[in-house]
């Protein structure tokens, strides 16, 4: 049964025509509330993760629960479709389980709070914060195992409920939760940081509400809805093609020796809509690498990709869902059934990103974006704190890091930036201060990103020394199969992790690891992956790659993928250089419009001697044979 919205005052809300000037004024305060939501969190959460990367993301949704400022889009729907029980004022629910909410989040490590907002008893809206919790339980240290079967395994699963009761506390529902998690105190903090967000965008939305009245709100949510439609449908007639569209990627293994696992969508427009069909993706893993895509989710993804390469003044919401069509087949790796494993996800979601650009720029190449989205790297590291004064304290960190960017149409892909725009990095004096460990190397991996008229970002190098023994895990992608180029940029480089240990010897390290033990002295050295490459790097300004050299982003090996002959202090040889590209032209033929690099089987065959690692074993799913 739906959910029974409790309203005392049952009156309409009525439509009433906004003029321009405070639809704007309207619209801006939303922005500005959702900005004080993430300041408001910063300033109260604990654990790094939230503090200082900003891995949590709100939501103001209008009085039926579309949003109306956010970023992943509206969850509300769906949850009222399917929450048996009331939704009063004073109410706030509390819930962190993916498969209570259709994937609206996507493990079990995200906290989400939803406070109904209501004005002189009528509902007038929603809004709602998520945030990563660093660590909720379950078999290993940061709750997210990669060797995990099921979901049971990876901590506590919270199904919506309310933590705030017509304005009481549950105060022995937090006891509970709090119970199970191994850094209570961070949880608790950041709880009340999501909490308390909340509530300063619901203060925000009453008080517009008061200063312009209850109608004009309300109608002007409506406004910016309609605008956002009207907008989109535009943009799906100038970008869509009706002839389908298909394109495929991969996430490079399971952790477990399998992979790759492929991702596969099609695109086409039908009747002023645009069909998005993952039919052809692989199966669900047995390990933890599934990614629960909720279709609102996706058609967010769709629409913030489509509006920050068309029309990037255009403020995104849900106003263009029924304009889009979502099709993701049961049992795939992006829906899997219930009780799969989540808890790796980050490595399917950032290679939806590239899929996306590898669709939308088929019809209009100058809009290409090349790979390098990808993943989202993790870093654990826990134990007893062994430094003078720290009395054996137990510590864990988890840390998220960053790739290459890919290149664009508009220039060069940022190097070591996030997948998502507004997370930070975690300060390395942060990091020395309040862990067992020294920050030895934090910079450009030089010439990681793919070769192209605007370069591909590149990658990470940073190098920990750990002070304690411990524990490590690593969660990343990106190893095996490379982040591909786009009208004839090249791919970018691969991502790498070795271990140095304090007696010199190193090993290679494999990107998805769990429980790796480190003694006083080791060294981590983190290297992430490359953007691919945009355009014909023969056609970039040699004086650019000469200066890049100066900067540490190119090497003068590098350039020579330019085509650009320089010496390690940038100086360029303008004849060498003339001649080196003509003898590259010549022996070239037609420039793909993506450049993969080499085949899956030929990655395979080279697997070893190229990164040091085995090469992953083709999947298999013996859970469907055995349904079969």
């Amino acid at each position: 049964m739906p959910a029974t919205i409790v309203q005392t005052n049952p009156t309409p809300f009525n439509r009433v025509a906004i003029d321009p000037v405070t639809l704007d004024i309207i619209e801006n305060a939303l922005r500005n509330a959702r900005i004080e939501m993430d300041a408001t969190l910063v300033r109260t959460a604990m654990s790094p993760g939230i503090r200082e990367q900003g891995d949590a993301f709100p939501l103001i949704a209008d009085h039926t629960g579309k949003m109306i400022v956010g970023q992943f889009g509206s969850f509300i729907g769906g949850f009222l479709d399917n929450f048996e029980g009331t939704l009063e004022d004073g109410d706030m629910i509390f819930l962190s389980d993916p498969y209570s909410v259709d994937g609206a989040i996507s493990h079990s490590n995200d906290w989400l709070v939803l406070l109904p907002v209501f004005k002189d008893g009528r509902l007038i809206a929603y809004t709602s914060m998520f945030g990563h919790q660093s660590d909720i339980g379950g078999k290993v240290v940061g709750s997210m195992p990669i060797n995990a079967r099921s979901i049971f395994e990876e901590g506590v699963r919270i199904p919506p409920v309310k933590i705030w009761k017509k304005g009481e506390y549950n105060d022995d529902l937090m006891k509970l939760v709090m119970h199970q998690t191994r850094k209570p105190d961070w949880c608790q903090a950041d709880l009340n940081a999501l909490i308390a967000a909340c509530r300063v965008a619901s203060r925000r939305v009453v008080e517009m509400a008061e200063r312009f009245g209850d109608d004009v709100y309300v109608s002007a949510t409506q406004d910016l809805l309609a605008r956002n439609h009207r907008a989109m449908q535009a943009l799906i007639g100038m970008a869509i093609a009706e002839e389908p569209v298909s394109f495929e990627d991969y996430i490079c293994d399971d952790g477990m020796g399998y992979g790759p696992y492929k991702i596969k969508c099609t695109m086409w427009r039908e009747d002023g809509r645009v069909i998005l069909d993952f039919a052809g993706t692989d199966p669900q893993s047995q390990a933890s690498i599934n990614f629960f895509l909720n279709e609102n989710m996706f058609k967010m993804f769709f629409g913030i990709y489509m509006i920050m390469v068309f029309d990037p003044q255009i403020l995104f919401n849900d106003g263009f869902y029924d304009l889009i069509d979502v099709r993701i087949p049961e049992g795939s790796l992006l829906k899997p059934k219930f009780p799969a494993a989540l808890s790796g996800r980050t490595h399917a979601l950032g290679r939806i990103f590239d899929i996306l650009g590898g669709l939308l720029g088929q019809k209009t190449p100058e809009f290409l974006n090349a790979a390098g989205f990808s993943s989202s790297p993790h870093l654990f590291y826990s134990g007893n704190d062994a430094r003078p004064g720290k009395k054996g304290e137990w510590f864990q960190l988890f840390q998220i890091g960053f790739g290459g960017i890919p290149g664009r149409p508009m220039g060069d892909g940022p190097d070591g930036h996030s997948l998502w725009p507004g997370f930070t990095n975690v300060p390395n004096e942060f990091l020395e201060r309040y862990f067992p460990m020294r920050i030895e190397r934090y910079e450009c991996a030089v010439d990681s990103g793919g070769a192209g008229l605007h370069r591909g970002g590149n990658g990470i190098h940073m190098t920990y020394r750990f002070l304690s023994a411990g524990t490590i895990s690593i969660h990343d992608d990106r190893w095996f199969v490379p982040p591909w180029g786009v009208n004839g940029g090249e791919p970018g480089q691969r991502a790498r992790k070795v271990l140095e240990r304090a007696d010199g010897t190193s090993v290679i390290v494999g990107n998805k690891v769990e429980d790796v033990e480190v003694q006083e002295g080791d060294q981590l050295h983190f290297i992430t992956w490359g953007g691919g490459g945009w355009g014909d790097a023969l056609a970039r300004d040699p004086a650019l790659v000469g200066l890049e050299i100066t900067q540490g982003l190119v090497s003068p090996e590098g350039a020579r993928d330019y085509g650009v002959v320089a010496d390690a202090a940038g100086v360029v040889d303008l004849a060498a250089t003339e001649a080196l590209r003509a003898e590259l032209r010549a022996g070239r033929g037609e420039l793909p419009l993506f450049n993969y690099g080499p085949g899956i089987e030929a990655l395979r065959e080279g697997c070893v001697d190229e990164t040091g690692l085995p090469a992953p074993i083709q999947p298999v799913w013996p859970h469907l044979e055995a349904a079969e």
